[in-house]
């Protein structure tokens, strides 16, 4: 069980919803950073600010933003200390494991918009289940961030 925070802003927060289901049912503990209703003026800084703070304040969480893109939300989150987000929004799947194993990614970017329900599941899955190879050239390549 891996304890995985979530947020969104309204163009994620259709897709937020199904994931929480989703890795609830996996057995994850989540923990949902907002938005908890649709607003189609909300600002996707207010919920993905609180995600990647909380992901980089606890060792070994993840956490999941969601938005139209996926790319205001990865750099929102790249903006606090410690977290490492990946933006994902379709095609190759390989990216996802990379940026694990190369990364150490701790929070992946979804963009909601070109995504289906089942591709973001798998990637969210991948994601997940793929560990750091804490090789010593990642390693020191984090280290330098």
């Amino acid at each position: 069980m891996k304890k995985i925070y979530i947020g969104s802003d309204h163009a994620g927060y259709e897709l937020k919803e199904k994931l929480k289901t989703y890795l609830s049912g996996l057995g994850h503990a989540v923990e949902d950073k907002g938005a908890y209703s649709y607003d189609a003026n909300d600002d996707y800084p207010d919920f993905i600010t609180p995600v990647a703070e909380a992901v980089a304040k606890e060792e070994g969480s993840f956490g999941v933003v969601l938005g139209g893109s996926g790319q205001g939300e990865a750099i929102c989150a790249n903006r606090v200390k410690g977290a490492r987000a990946a933006l994902y929004y379709g095609k190759s799947i390989d990216i996802v494991k990379l940026a694990r194993e190369h990364n150490n990614a701790n929070i992946l970017s979804l963009g909601g918009r070109f995504l289906s329900d089942d591709e973001a599941k798998e990637a969210l899955a991948l994601f997940l289940e793929t560990p750091f190879t804490n090789d010593e050239r990642h390693v020191r390549r984090i280290n330098k961030f």
